[in-house]
């Protein structure tokens, strides 16, 4: 749960809320949709949400519900309900390393030793988020915890790339600036279609109008220009595109009207 006027920024809260109603604290809900894809070389899973590491206040604060039942979190239930295990994630990719996108990167185990929640995965994030998340202000410094990464660096298991590249094939970087300078979205080709997962570009599919910018974006400039090359070349190549934060809608294909972006059925 976000405070939606923190979600939509500049947006006006009467055009916002006729599309998602706040709380009476003037929260809305949100998802933390991770993606799992099965690949040749193993278990690919892109960003794993906030973890279970947080104290009671910090899940009030910002509604989490992350109880796995038994297992560590709602993520790792997920993953065995589709079949598989944790340990057979091979590759972890951050789109950036906010607590709600990295949390789940490391884990608590016995008297509280912080290890790698997915035991035989390397992890991959762009190297200017790293340094990024390692020098804060007070306007960056409660988004970042090194408690989600510091762990996997140590192990020797983190792998830091620069800019556009292919990750492993079929998957590919894509830098997409503004919500932190060095926020990547992810390509995925399947062979008979491409995907986009957005990470924190475009949260859900309300953010889809090109000035619909998060308040928390650093760079909101940056993120219109990063919304409006995407959303072009996702329009002309048909890619789903899929919504990290929209706690409805998992994904679609984008549509323009001749003023502005939208999502397609919805």
């Amino acid at each position: 749960m976000l405070d939606g006027g923190a979600m939509f920024g500049v947006v006006p809260k009467p055009l916002w809320e006729k599309k998602i109603p706040a709380d009476h604290r003037n929260r809305i809900p949100m998802g933390m949709r991770c993606l799992l894809i099965e690949h040749d070389i193993g278990l690919v899973l892109i960003d794993t949400g906030s973890g279970n590491k947080d104290t009671d206040k910090f899940k009030d604060i910002y509604g989490i519900e992350n109880d796995g039942d038994g297992e560590r979190t709602m993520l790792e239930k997920a993953i065995v309900a589709a079949g598989h295990r944790p340990s057979d994630v091979a590759l972890v990719i951050n789109t950036h390393l906010h607590f709600d996108h990295a949390g789940g990167n490391t884990a608590v185990e016995g008297e509280g030793q912080l290890v790698s929640a997915f035991p035989n995965a390397r992890f991959v994030v762009q190297a200017g988020e790293v340094h990024y998340a390692e020098h804060t202000n007070e306007r960056t410094a409660a988004s970042y915890f090194p408690k989600n990464w510091d762990p996997i660096r140590a192990a020797g298991r983190l792998d830091l790339i620069e800019g556009a590249k292919e990750i492993v094939a079929g998957i590919r970087a894509l830098p997409t600036p503004g919500h932190t300078p060095f926020h990547q979205s992810l390509v995925i080709d399947g062979g008979g279609e491409i995907a986009c997962f957005l990470g924190d570009l475009i949260p859900t599919h309300i953010h889809m109008p090109l000035p619909w910018i998060m308040g928390y974006d650093v760079e909101p400039l940056r993120t219109l220009e990063s919304k409006r090359a995407l959303l072009a070349t996702a329009l002309a190549e048909r890619w789903l595109l899929i919504f990290e934060h929209d706690a409805s809608v998992a994904w679609g294909y984008a549509a323009h009207d001749g003023k502005a972006y939208y999502l397609e059925n919805a």
